[in-house]
């Protein structure tokens, strides 16, 4: 039964690509985009295409006058499936997608296609029910993450102050993070490699997701003495919903490890955010605090917790507020994540270098995660700095 169905899937991609040839028009390489299309969501549930995946995403670089056609040629393979293989597979290409560099890539807003009711037809609903809950849920992020980057880029409104930008953007930031923990897959029959290789991608945006949170929180900590209760009230809203997330990554991270994530081994202990800082926040609301923060010379520019640069080879982390600023502690222990460093911090100099032979780039290419972030992320979660206490 599997040997059918994988031939059946071969003969679809085929008569798929036989088809593509004949329809696509145009003199910019149509036909090659919808093959590499078709070769990167193949019904091969057995075979990971980041060759042609990798090339996609190299095309729109180059040109990102390709993204439009790409993405209405991805959207019409999408709207014609019924099998959870390609769908997944599509799914990670718009992950990609979204990540690869392009500033259109982020004005896209919400995704072309709805995968929110999806269910495989190929097979009895009693071994397709994890996988049709996984991708429901995959496309659920995904859409509203591609809507959260839109909303970035349109300006906010300048009479909003800073610090009420700083909390919305927190709230959108963890809403991503309660979608992204409800992507795990249920059923017993799931651990196949393609799974696996969806749960790195997912993993790693939970990297880039995380890290953004704990950042921000902090920026939002150190000037929480100096706004209003409205305010002081968002942020302790948030800092709750921060202790929460923080016992729920610990316990999917676990989940992962154990269920053979790879990714997921690269991600430490989560360390949770100390009860008495949630308690002073809470008498700062109430006004009984008398612990005030003053420095003259601490500029909007500075308000960071956490700042990054490099020097000397290592990360210059301001993490810590003790009395009379910020503490200055050296790490090596980041890893930066962009299209020429991989999670295992080696550098990737081209994926079709030309002095390299064609197994030397079939293996560089294979062992890459398709999603490669942008962001300066970290290799363990930042330590949420006792910023109210003083």
């Amino acid at each position: 039964m599997a040997m059918w169905k994988r031939a059946t899937g071969a003969i679809k991609d085929k008569n798929s690509l036989v088809v593509a040839k004949f329809i696509t028009r145009g003199a910019f390489g149509d036909h090659d985009l919808e093959a590499a299309i078709i070769k990167a969501t193949s019904h091969d549930e057995h075979d990971i295409d980041k060759r042609n995946t990798r090339m996609l995403f190299s095309w729109i670089r180059a040109s990102p006058n390709t993204l439009c056609p790409l993405v209405r040629a991805l959207s019409r393979r999408m709207e014609k499936t019924r099998s959870w293989v390609v769908a997944i597979k599509g799914l990670m290409l718009v992950h990609g997608l979204i990540h690869c560099k392009v500033p259109d890539a982020r004005k896209m807003g919400r995704l072309p296609f709805d995968f929110s009711s999806f269910s495989d037809r190929h097979s009895r609903l009693s071994k397709t029910w994890g996988f049709n809950i996984f991708i429901r849920q995959y496309f659920v992020f995904l859409d509203e993450r591609a809507a959260v980057w839109l909303q970035d880029e349109n300006k906010t409104a300048e009479d909003v102050p800073l610090i009420v930008r700083q909390l919305l953007k927190l709230r959108k930031r963890q809403s991503l993070l309660d979608m992204l923990l409800k992507i795990r897959p249920r059923a017993d029959n799931m651990k196949v490699p393609l799974i696996l290789e969806a749960m790195d991608c997912v993993i790693i945006e939970i990297f880039d997701v995380y890290s953004r949170i704990c950042s921000e929180i902090a920026k939002v900590l150190m000037q929480v003495h100096s706004v209003g209760k409205l305010e002081a009230a968002m942020a302790l809203e948030i800092l709750r919903k921060a202790t929460s997330q923080g016992a729920q990554l610990s316990q999917y991270f676990e989940f992962c490890k154990k269920y053979g994530v790879l990714k997921a081994n690269e991600f430490q202990t989560v360390t949770e955010i100390p009860e008495e800082d949630v308690q002073e926040l809470e008498r700062i609301i109430n006004g009984v605090s008398d612990k005030t923060y003053k420095n003259d010379d601490f500029k909007e520019n500075d308000q960071m917790a956490t700042v990054v640069r490099e020097e000397n080879n290592a990360i210059v982390e301001h993490s810590e507020l003790i009395k009379g600023g910020l503490k200055t502690t050296i790490t090596d222990k980041w890893e930066v994540f962009n299209d020429n460093i991989n999670l295992n911090g080696e550098h990737i100099d081209s994926f079709f270098n030309e002095n390299n032979s064609s197994a030397d780039q079939e293996a560089t290419v294979s062992n890459l995660p398709l999603i490669l972030i942008d962001h300066v992320a970290v290799h363990f979660p930042f330590e949420i700095p006792d910023l109210i206490s003083f």
